[in-house]
Parts: structure tokens; C-alpha cells; sequence
């Protein structure tokens, strides 16, 4: 078997192994909707009794209007009770503990979840917006995404499709080989099912029931956004560790082509010839370019993979009081203009690592939309690194000149050759 065809099975393995695991996700959504189905269509039988009593009627301390104090039911304090704030009962309350309670005050329980001594969390209320339909996290993150396929479309519109200039050769080198491939497609397919699974947990609700109840009925529409919303989050969950080991396959593997070097400064400083026809700097095995985003990747998939593990196991890995207390010393308090909270209750430190992952989560989705892009449609010849391992040598020269000189110079002191067309 010749070194192209090696390739090209090594990377339909690989392949094959991503769309396995679509399948699978496509198997367990469908079992989960025919059952949320199957319950949403449960009717009550013609003859059931209905319960027609009247309303409860309205509390006696209900307010009348909008805005007007509540009047207080008139329950008289037990004789022989305490007058201790804190042991009046019903109505009879005082705006202090009230304040207190509302403000997130811990008191004192005899069980052993300490975390009910907090009976209001105040701080959730921040927690809520960011969250919200026009919070932060859907507000930037759209815009974002939005704004990285824009300038993708204007990209291709203005630049084309970047083509092998000088045509193919006929004559290959490879690229990556099995092992390098499939890390990369681990990382790939468990990224897309997590990023596609998170989207919809944070827009689906808007974006999705009306579709599924124009396909169906509004009825229907909710019960089968219920059934992928479950089934994203099994997904979510369980994907995270492919995900996981991927991003430290790809580390190993490529971390020492990529520190950083003088060739990346006059790649910069040239565009990458991105912009502009004829333009090929010179670079190694990763150019200036990838290695930003190699770096990206791994530096933000290593902080969405903490706050995920975080998220998995609730109240066990607090992370960001011990953050914000470093963060502190370093003098980051000057620039935000007050000191980062450090003590944080176990429930903040769930609701920090939530917003945290999701912003992360969202950065990485814009940067790799862009990688997807050259990767595909945006250059001719750059999805065969990935697919069959195999690259046409002039597409490498004009690409990774000082890359081929090594592999050839390598190959020639061994008495090989580049690998011709077959």
C-alpha cells in the first residue's frame, strides 16, 4: 500500500470514528424525543373528574394597589413569647431582618447542608441577568458569532478562495500522520457536538421551540425542545472528557513546533499573504497563524475544561476565590477599581464558573469558526492535511517552505524522496 493510500485510511478512520459518534448523539436524540412525545400525548380519559372549587380567596395582607404597603394580618403576639427579633412569628417581622435576609445574610443551621443558612441569594440576581435574554452572555456572544461569519462572508467575497498559485504538482508530501489526525478530529468532533449542545442551551429556548412548533404544534414544540435540551445536556456532559483528552493529545504532539520564532514575526509583519496574491512568507511546520491559534485553543480549552470539571461536580473544585485573591496581589484591583471578592459561598463559585465557561466557551466558538474556514473553503488544498495526511507539494512550498526544505533535506540524507502521485 503506497503512503497516500496509508493515509487516506488512516484518515477515514478517523473519520468514521467522528461520525460514529454523531450517529450515537443523533441515536440517544432520538430515543429521548419519541419518549418526551410519547408523554406529552398522555390525555386525561373524557369521563375524569375536574376539580371546579372556586379560587382561595386573596390574603387579608395583599397589597390593593401597585405599590401600596401590605397591611398587616392582625395576629396577636403569644403571650409568653420571646422578643427576640429573630423568634417573632408570621407577619409580625422587622424590616432589619428582612434587609439582612435579603441581602444575602448567613445565619446559623442545625443541618448539615450549611448551605441553608443562606435563605436568599441575593448575589444570584447578577447571576440571572447575565444569563437573561438581553443579558451579557446571548447579547455579546450573538453578536460575536454574527459578527465572525460577517467578516468571513466579507473575506471570501473580496479574497476568493486562496488557490495553489503555481497548480499541483502531482507530487505529495505528508502532512500529519494517524496518530496526529485522529487527536485532531477527537478534539474536533467533541468541540462541535459541545459548542452546538451549549448553543442550544443558551439560544435554543428562543431560536428553537418556534421552529419545532411550526414543524409540529406549540405543544409538541416545547415538549421536543425539552427532549434535545436533556439529551445536549447527556451529550454536554460525556463528550467533555473526549474533549479533554484531545486537547492534551494535540498539546503533546504539537507543542514544540509551536513556540514562537522570528519567522512568525515577518509572517505577521506579511500578512501571511492572506491578502494579497503572489505573497508566500516563508514558515515552519505551523505558521504564525496557527500558532495562534494552537495557542488559543489550548489555553482557553484548559480554563473551559476547569470550570466544566467545576460545573460536573458541584461544590467540590471552588476555583475562583483562590483566583481572585491572586489576582488581587497582582494589582488587578487598581484597573477594575476595587478588590475582587475572595470569599465566595460554594453557590457563587458555581455561578462564577458558569458565566466563566460560557464566555470562554463562546470565544473558542468564534476563533475556531475562522480556523474552519481556511481549514475548508477558504484554501484550496488545506482540508487534505487533516483528510488524507497528504499534502501536494506546491501547495506546501508556497505555504510551509521552510517545513518542506527540512522534510526533504531529511528525506534525502535517509535516500528517500517527497512521495509521487500514484
Amino acid at each position: 500500500m503506497s503512503v497516500r493510500r496509508r493515509g487516506t485510511a488512516i484518515g477515514l478512520a478517523a473519520l468514521i470514528l467522528a461520525v460514529l459518534m454523531f450517529v450515537g448523539s443523533l441515536v440517544q436524540f432520538g430515543l429521548t424525543v419519541d419518549e418526551a412525545l410519547a408523554q406529552s400525548s398522555v390525555r386525561p380519559p373524557d369521563n375524569a373528574v375536574v376539580d371546579v372549587r372556586p379560587p382561595a380567596p386573596e390574603p387579608s395582607n395583599a397589597p390593593t394597589q401597585p405599590g401600596e404597603a401590605r397591611v398587616q394580618d392582625a395576629v396577636p403576639t403569644p403571650e409568653g413569647a420571646p422578643r427576640d427579633p429573630l423568634a417573632i412569628l408570621g407577619p409580625n417581622s422587622t424590616a432589619t431582618i428582612w434587609g439582612e435576609i435579603r441581602q444575602g445574610e448567613t445565619f446559623t443551621v442545625s443541618i448539615p447542608d450549611k448551605k441553608a443558612a443562606t435563605l436568599v441569594q441575593s448575589y444570584g440576581v447578577e447571576w440571572e441577568k447575565a444569563r437573561a435574554r438581553d443579558g451579557m452572555l446571548r447579547h455579546y456572544g450573538g453578536m460575536a458569532i454574527f459578527g465572525m461569519l460577517a467578516l468571513l462572508f466579507v473575506f471570501y467575497l473580496f479574497r476568493g478562495r486562496i488557490a495553489i498559485e503555481h497548480g499541483q504538482s502531482g507530487r505529495f508530501i505528508e502532512r500529519f500522520n494517524g496518530l496526529e489526525r485522529f487527536a485532531h478530529w477527537l478534539l474536533a468532533g467533541s468541540f462541535i457536538v459541545l459548542a452546538l449542545t451549549g448553543l442550544n442551551l443558551l439560544y435554543g429556548r428562543d431560536l428553537m421551540i418556534p421552529v419545532y412548533a411550526l414543524l409540529t404544534s406549540p405543544e409538541q414544540g416545547k415538549a421536543i425542545f425539552a427532549a434535545t435540551a436533556a439529551a445536549g445536556k447527556w451529550l454536554h456532559n460525556n463528550l467533555a472528557w473526549a474533549f479533554m483528552l484531545g486537547l492534551v493529545m494535540i498539546f503533546v504532539l504539537w507543542v514544540v513546533h509551536n513556540l514562537p520564532t522570528m519567522t512568525d514575526l515577518r509572517w505577521l509583519a506579511r500578512g501571511g499573504g492572506l491578502f494579497t496574491e503572489g505573497v508566500h512568507p516563508p514558515s515552519r511546520k505551523f505558521n504564525a497563524g496557527q500558532k495562534l491559534i494552537f495557542w488559543a485553543v489550548i489555553l482557553l480549552g484548559a480554563s473551559v475544561s476547569l470550570s466544566g470539571v467545576s460545573l460536573l461536580f458541584p461544590y467540590e473544585l471552588p476555583l475562583f476565590a483562590k483566583t481572585f485573591a491572586i489576582l488581587n496581589d497582582l494589582g488587578v484591583a487598581a484597573i477594575w477599581g476595587a478588590p475582587l471578592p475572595t470569599e465566595l459561598t460554594a453557590l457563587q463559585e458555581m455561578q462564577y464558573a458558569q458565566i466563566w465557561h460560557t464566555m470562554v466557551s463562546l470565544a473558542m466558538i468564534v476563533i475556531i469558526l475562522a480556523h474552519i474556514y481556511i481549514g475548508s473553503i477558504g484554501m484550496e488544498g488545506a482540508f487534505d492535511a487533516m483528510g488524507t495526511g497528504m499534502v501536494d507539494r506546491n501547495w506546501a512550498l508556497e505555504h510551509h517552505s521552510l517545513w518542506v526544505e527540512k522534510v526533504e533535506s531529511e528525506a534525502g540524507a535517509a535516500g528517500g524522496a517527497a512521495t509521487p502521485a500514484e
